[in-house]
């Protein structure tokens, strides 16, 4: 998914500037060339996609994205999970890897977009008003949790890299938002210990979030 760790969704916004910048050089038109090269490198910058390496625990729900912990609570869950979750919120700035990765390895069972505003990303009501895009997971032991990737006010686009019924390890890519947003996690409350505080900064794909114990198979 990245060519000299950088996202191929960026490579466009990459290698436009970047012609660009070739073809005023060529005609000597230095100043606006160094800006279109500066551009093509910020895009580099916002685009870019290091290897991350997961902690090996299969308990562990793993952040889905670099940021800071905005929020932490407890609610009740009656749509797609049906029980009382813990919901920790990430706000990832212009700043921070923008690529989203598995918090745990399963299943992608759904995918859902909903359509909604773009209020500034760091503000609660964003979660529930703002467009986005929910990823409904299936842990390996039958836990299910949700990743939400939530539009901002500059963030008005999220692009999934998975498809529904893909299996997928802890920490493996699985879609980006444009320029600045936040996403939720949302885990069954029951059993989970919670591992961060607000205020805290995250990796995708390497810092533990939660704790939820494995389920039991009956037979």
């Amino acid at each position: 998914m990245s060519f000299l760790g950088i996202n191929r969704q960026g490579l466009p916004f990459v290698g436009g500037p970047a012609a660009l910048a070739a073809v005023l050089g060529h005609f000597r038109r230095k100043r606006s060339a160094l800006w279109a090269l500066g551009l093509a490198g910020a895009c580099a910058y916002f685009f870019r996609d290091p290897d991350r390496y997961p902690p090996y625990d299969r308990e562990l729900v793993i952040s889905p994205a670099d940021g800071k912990i905005i929020g932490i609570r407890r609610l009740a869950e009656d749509e797609w999970l049906n029980t009382d979750v813990y919901q920790i919120s990430i706000f990832m700035s212009l700043f921070d890897v923008h690529v989203n990765r598995a918090p745990v390895s399963g299943k992608i069972i759904e995918i859902i977009h909903k359509p909604g505003c773009f209020l500034p990303a760091n503000r609660s009501e964003a979660a529930k008003e703002n467009e986005r895009c929910l990823y409904l997971m299936e842990r390996l032991d039958g836990l299910r949790l949700l990743t939400v990737q939530v539009a901002g006010l500059i963030a008005r686009r999220t692009v999934p890299f998975v498809q529904p019924g893909e299996e997928v390890l802890a920490g493996e890519r699985i879609g980006m938002i444009r320029f600045g947003s936040r996403l939720e996690v949302l885990v069954p409350a029951e059993g989970s210990k919670i591992l961060v505080n607000i205020g805290h900064r995250v990796r995708a794909g390497e810092t533990p979030l939660l704790w939820h114990p494995w389920r039991v198979q009956n037979g």
